[in-house]
C-alpha cells in the first residue's frame, strides 16, 4: 500500500490555518470508492453509524451522529467530491477535496482538507486516516 502524507501549518495574526493532505491506493474501481463516500448505506457499513448523505451538490450531510456536518459543494461521480465541513464560527471555510483516479485495478485517492481548526486538528487528521479512509479501504478490499 502506498500512503503519502503532507501536513502544512501556516500562521496568521489571529489563528492557525492547518491543512492536511493524504494519498492512498484502494484496490477497487473509482465508482466503488465514490459510492462508499456518498451512499448512506455503505457509509453505515464502514463507519458503524447511520449517515445522512446524498451525492448531490448543495446537500447538507451529517455523519457520526452529527459529529461531522457540512455541505457538498461539488460532486462528480467516480472522480471528485468537494465538501465544506462546519466547525462552528470560523473565518475561513474548511474545505475537503477528495479526488479519485483509476490506476490499473486500483484507485488513487487524494485528500486535501484545508483550514482545520487547531483544537481539533489531531482528531480530524487521525480520523481521516484510521476511521474514514482506512475503514473504506478495509470494506472494499475485504472480498
Amino acid at each position: 500500500m502506498k500512503v503519502v502524507i503532507r501536513e502544512d501549518i501556516s500562521l496568521s495574526a489571529n489563528n492557525k490555518n492547518m491543512d492536511f493532505e493524504y494519498k492512498m491506493e484502494i484496490t477497487a474501481d473509482p465508482e466503488e470508492v465514490f459510492a462508499a463516500l456518498t451512499n448512506p448505506f455503505q457509509i453505515e457499513l464502514w463507519s458503524g453509524y447511520p449517515a445522512d448523505m446524498k451525492a448531490e451538490e448543495g446537500y447538507v450531510f451529517s455523519l457520526w451522529e452529527g459529529d461531522i456536518t457540512g455541505v457538498n459543494l461539488e460532486v462528480v461521480p467516480g472522480k471528485l467530491l468537494v465538501q465544506e465541513w462546519f466547525f462552528g464560527e470560523q473565518e475561513k471555510q474548511s474545505i475537503v477535496r477528495i479526488t479519485l483516479k483509476k490506476e490499473g485495478a486500483r484507485t488513487l485517492v487524494g485528500l486535501t482538507h484545508t483550514h482545520i481548526p487547531e483544537d481539533v486538528y489531531e482528531e480530524i487528521t487521525g480520523g481521516w486516516k484510521e476511521y474514514y479512509l482506512e475503514a473504506i479501504k478495509g470494506m472494499l478490499e475485504m472480498y
